[in-house]
């Protein structure tokens, strides 16, 4: 390459100067491009926060809005018992470990529910039907324990009312066990005819007063072992006998007790001596008696076998089996029995505080 001459280094000179200014301004268009952002940014945080702000407000009222139908509607599960927790527990937890059987009955209680919870809500129906009937008693006539274990034989498949009307005269005659032991046993047929398996009754009531005469004194024992040894006389006799002529405590387990313990889901056993095993686990001895009355009576008053009147149960919000009979308060008045419908009952002479609390004595046999 040759050497430049005088005038070309001007020329480069005067290039080189005409270029600066161009540097000059593109120096100091990156330096705007460098800063426009920064003073773009400076806004947008601003008003950042102002429009996050309003969308968190919305979704704090609309979750507001959210729960307050759901606080709402918790007076319409009060409206349905069976629904509840209190009525039906559907937890599915594991039998309480370490809690022994009562006696031969299972330790697991049913639908999964803790031992401590199934005693609390047994015992809790028991109050609620002490208050309900609190003049509940036996409602088979009677004066003497004699006269009760009778009675108790006697109103095997049939009902109180009808033991009630037939043994006047049966007592009349035969007052003693002795005499009755002494009886002829066509005339004992012919008076316990109305009661329904009127010969094997006789055969019953007669043998007794012959054990009672000969073995006892013509005394009714007040031991279990030796009630359960008297013709016709089993475990539910005896305590019928011990609970209500001695004062001292037994389960009553008749075809109404069963049905209801096992509604309340108490126990799913279906013998009776297992039954009574079960169930007297969940209480003191000293309830053992007037439970048996509570739950025989709400039985016979409410808790029917074919149609129960769940609209009229006081007992309902604890009942596992509620809706199973008529939940409309009305139609379910009409089905309630004896004194809570306005009606008899069962017994021709029964306590005064019965016949206080409203309850009406029963006709004699053959009257209206």
């Amino acid at each position: 390459m040759g050497e430049q001459g005088p005038d070309g280094g001007r020329e480069t000179a005067k290039a080189t100067k005409r270029a600066a200014p161009a540097k000059r301004v593109t120096a100091e268009k990156d330096a705007v491009k460098k800063t426009a952002p920064a003073k773009k940014a400076a806004p947008a945080k601003k008003a950042a926060p102002a429009k996050k702000a309003a969308p968190a407000k919305k979704q704090a009222s609309t979750k507001a809005a959210q729960q307050t139908p759901a606080k709402r509607q918790a007076p319409a599960k009060r409206q349905a018992p069976a629904k509840t927790p209190a009525v039906a527990p559907k937890k599915a937890s594991a039998a309480v470990k370490g809690v022994a059987p009562a006696k031969t009955v299972a330790a697991k209680p049913p639908r999964g529910e803790s031992r401590t919870a199934l005693v609390r809500r047994a015992r809790r129906i028991n109050r609620e039907l002490a208050e309900v009937y609190p003049y509940a008693h036996p409602e088979l006539d009677f004066e003497n324990p004699f006269q009760l274990v009778v009675a108790t034989v006697l109103s095997a498949q049939t009902t109180d009312l009808r033991v009630n009307q037939t043994t006047p005269a049966l007592f009349a005659k035969y007052p003693t066990p002795e005499d009755l032991a002494a009886a002829n046993p066509e005339e004992v047929e012919e008076i316990l005819r109305p009661t329904g398996f009127f010969r094997a009754k006789t055969k019953s009531v007669i043998g007794l007063s012959k054990a009672l005469a000969e073995d006892f004194g013509g005394e009714v024992p007040g031991r279990l072992e030796d009630l359960v040894k008297l013709p016709g006389v089993g475990r539910k006799t005896a305590f019928v006998v011990l609970g209500n002529a001695f004062g001292r405590p037994g389960i009553t387990v008749d075809t109404h007790f069963q049905r209801l313990v096992r509604r309340w889901e108490w126990t799913e056993e279906t013998d009776p001596d297992k039954i009574e095993a079960a169930v007297g686990a969940l209480f003191p001895k000293s309830d053992w008696t007037d439970l048996s009355h509570h739950v025989i009576w709400h039985g016979r008053r409410i808790c029917h076998a074919r149609k129960p009147a769940c609209g009229a149960c006081p007992i309902a919000p604890l009942c596992p089996a509620y809706g199973e009979g008529e939940t409309d308060p009305e139609k379910a008045k009409k089905l309630l029995k004896y004194e809570k419908g306005g009606f008899p009952g069962q017994r021709l002479n029964p306590p005064r505080s019965y016949l206080d609390a409203g309850g009406k004595a029963a006709p004699p046999l053959g009257a209206g």
